[in-house]
């Protein structure tokens, strides 16, 4: 699947276009998703997504720590699994924002070959976000293309949507994400050495290590779902900073014990699916106290996975 970084030569043709940031690639994107890919299919066009990077929040609202459900590349791997033929990722920039709407899509619909373009029921773009349905409209009557808008996803009354599922997330209620989603939300990376303190109280751990962008769920002790190497294991994941041990660490850490695994995991990486939260991190008054709970987390972690659908 291709993922371009820019306009800059692009040429594609008769395309079925959607625009839209598409953090988390959730419930509402996936059902706006559905309708672009089998309405370009029977249409025998390709099905197309533009989105941007950075958020907006970060370029005109000025957060400096936005966290991302689900960063551009890993993005990109969700989008293509829900039969999206090429992803385009544009940096987002003031000077971007700036453009109007006729000017945006001057460039953009020659580039891609655009025929059709769907939307959500609130978007617009350009200067102002003066480019909405009706607008984009009338820029396509003299582009080539038509609009369409999609309505509102909602769960019971409310809209499904980003800010909503990194709210849930920050409070750790994992599976209410997972519900907003229509997935497990997961952490992915690299194992890396950590204090080597898991394996001392027989117990070992893999430190994972988070690209700094990612949104990770709140502090506290999880049963998920461990992916090496096309393998899955039940795993007991803590996220925190181990106040037991180290009670005035700032950085939080995302340790994970596989239940029945042995061998090296150093240097490979691994994606934890996040499954239920078993309880917040605390410290405890002895090693022998901590040893007696994780046995207890590792117990109902068993329990809550055993009960946990098989993947496909």
């Amino acid at each position: 699947m291709p993922h371009y970084r820019s306009l800059d030569g692009l040429r594609l043709e008769n395309t079925w276009l959607t625009i839209g940031i598409f953090d988390g690639v959730h419930r509402g994107h996936r059902a706006l998703l559905s309708r672009l890919v089998e309405g370009a299919h029977a249409a025998g066009c390709p099905a197309v997504v533009l989105s941007l990077h950075p958020h907006p929040a970060v370029v005109l609202g000025g957060r400096t720590n936005f966290a991302y459900l689900t960063p551009p590349d890993e993005k990109a791997e969700l989008l293509t699994s829900l039969g999206i033929e090429a992803v385009i990722t544009l940096p987002f920039s003031l000077a971007l924002a700036a453009e109007s709407a006729e000017k945006f899509m001057g460039r953009l619909a020659p580039a891609l070959g655009l025929r059709h373009l769907l939307i959500g029921y609130d978007f617009a773009l350009g200067r102002g976000r003066e480019g909405n349905a009706a607008r984009l409209a009338e820029i396509g009557q003299r582009l080539g293309y038509t609009v369409e808008t999609f309505a509102a996803v909602r769960q019971g009354e409310k809209i499904i949507s980003s800010s909503a599922i990194r709210a849930v997330l920050a409070a750790g209620e994992v599976t209410e994400a997972a519900g907003l989603l229509g997935y497990p939300y997961a952490l992915r990376g690299p194992i890396v050495h950590g204090d080597g303190r898991g394996r001392h109280i027989n117990i070992p751990t893999a430190n994972l290590q988070i690209p700094p962008e990612k949104l990770i769920p709140a502090n506290g002790i999880y049963a998920t779902w461990a992916w090496v190497g096309g393998e899955r294991f039940a795993a007991a994941t803590n996220i925190g900073i181990n106040p037991t041990f180290t009670p005035s660490r700032q950085t939080v850490s995302v340790e994970t014990h596989l239940l029945d695994f042995s061998g090296d995991l150093y240097g490979q990486e691994v994606r934890l699916e996040f499954i239920a939260r078993l309880r917040g991190e605390q410290r405890f008054p002895s090693v022998e106290a901590l040893l007696v709970q994780i046995q207890a987390d590792i117990a109902q972690t068993r329990k809550i996975l055993s009960a946990s659908p098989r993947p496909g």
